[in-house]
């Protein structure tokens, strides 16, 4: 009997040993099922973020390069850096991301791709525009170049042009002034008379101081085919054996001659008739007249038209 129930008792342990061993079996293998998904999980979860990281970084080295393109282009930068600096941001994110989300990322790498897009359609755009400007800079740069060429050339057609009426210019004033001193009056046979107070004439070209009163100048203006028969102002010079002027401050003045002012003693208004005319023109002063020679000078119409002399002793 007690072989009996010790054979009992072991068959009972024995099943009890092996309902904890199926036990332990089973529970060893769903940890094992765990520890298995967990692991696929984690790879997953690591490749992600792997592939994550290298898509933001390829898209930063692609923001790189069109910023540095269409700076180049001269286009508009500034939106750019926007984007890069959030990419940026983002990628700093990821590394320290403890609820990743591959679905949240794909949308953000998605934005950005499209974002790319459009600026590969801006910069295309900015490419031409920039090619057609270069194009029209060469041809105002070729257009430039013609008109200086053409300005360079009309220069000198302008300066030998210039030149040649310069030229004619001066050409035509000598041929004026030929006509002008053809045309213009002349007086000869030059005489100097002394008038006392009483009106008596001392001729002669040489006369004692205290015998003259006044001074009479006289001289013959030729006839002139070519002269107008007008009002002539005739200008008297009387100059001292020092070249000085003798003026009364009365009727003295000036005149212009070769571009000059020069002093007169005294003015007179004559009528030509260009009929050789003989014109007398008297000179008074207060003053005595010095003892040497004296020169007369004769001028009309801006020359000078005769000379004499006389002597006081």
């Amino acid at each position: 009997m007690a072989s009996n129930s010790n054979q009992g008792i072991f068959k009972v342990s024995f099943g009890v040993l092996i309902g904890i061993l199926a036990l332990l079996g089973y529970l060893f293998m769903g940890a094992r099922n765990d520890t298995f998904e967990l692991q696929k999980s984690l790879t997953e979860k690591v490749e992600q973020l792997s592939s994550t990281q290298i898509k933001l970084d390829s898209i930063s080295k692609v923001l790189d390069e069109k910023i540095a393109k269409i700076n180049k282009l001269g286009g508009n930068i500034v939106e750019l850096k926007r984007i890069k600096a959030q990419l940026e941001n983002d990628k700093k994110l990821l590394k320290s991301d403890l609820n990743f989300s591959i679905q949240k990322y794909n949308a953000k790498i998605k934005d950005y791709e499209n974002f790319l897009t459009v600026k590969d359609r801006e910069f295309n755009n900015l490419k031409e525009e920039n090619t057609e400007l270069k194009a029209r800079t060469e041809l105002l740069e070729q257009e430039k170049q013609e008109v200086l060429s053409e300005n360079t050339t009309l220069k000198s057609d302008k300066e030998t042009l210039s030149q040649t009426v310069a030229e004619y210019s001066a050409e035509n004033y000598n041929l004026q002034r030929q006509v002008t001193l053809a045309s213009s009056m002349k007086a000869i046979n030059v005489q100097v008379a002394a008038l006392s107070a009483n009106g008596k004439a001392r001729e002669g070209n040489a006369f004692k101081s205290s015998r003259i009163n006044r001074l009479r100048v006289s001289f013959i203006m030729p006839s002139n085919s070519i002269a107008v028969k007008n009002r002539k102002d005739i200008y008297i010079r009387i100059l001292d054996e020092n070249g000085g002027l003798i003026s009364d401050n009365v009727n003295s003045g000036v005149l212009e001659y070769e571009g000059n002012e020069i002093g007169y003693s005294i003015r007179q208004g004559v009528m030509f008739e260009n009929n050789d005319q003989k014109v007398d023109i008297i000179y008074a002063q207060e003053a005595p007249y010095n003892p040497g020679k004296y020169e007369i000078e004769i001028y009309c119409e801006g020359f000078k038209i005769g000379k004499g002399a006389f002597e006081v002793k």
